[in-house]
This record gives structure tokens, sequence and C-alpha cells, in this order.
């Protein structure tokens, strides 16, 4: 699987996002994949997930499977 070009990514925050700037963006338009960012470092690196992997991740949260990091 090639990198896709992020470069004309369109990233978005989620509504939850407080005002301390603690988000993640995504970028929707990658078919079987999902881009993610740091908000607070734009121009830093992104991860890339796959879709299975992403909504993994989301059911993971919202089950409350991952420990407290705060």
């Amino acid at each position: 699987m090639s990198t896709p070009d992020l470069s004309g990514a369109n990233w978005r925050k989620s509504s939850f996002s407080g005002v301390t700037g603690a988000c993640v963006e995504v970028a929707a338009g990658f078919p079987g994949m999902l881009p993610v960012r740091d908000s607070k470092d734009p121009q830093g690196p992104s991860l890339l997930f796959t879709a299975d992997a992403w909504t993994a991740f989301i059911a993971a949260v919202r089950a409350g499977e991952l420990p407290d990091q705060s």
C-alpha cells in the first residue's frame, strides 16, 4: 500500500473538542483508510488507520476499554 498525499486533505476536529486544543483531526476522502493528526501540530506527522482499525478503536473508546491518560 502506498502512502497517500495528504497535502490537500480537508482536516476536521470533533465538535466535542474543548478550548485546550488537546484533540485530534481526521480527514475524509481516502477510501479504506483514515488519516489522523494532532491538532496542535498540523505540520507534524499523521497516522493512517485502516477503516476497520479506526472502527475498532472508536468502539473501544466508547466501551471504556482504554485506560484514562489524564
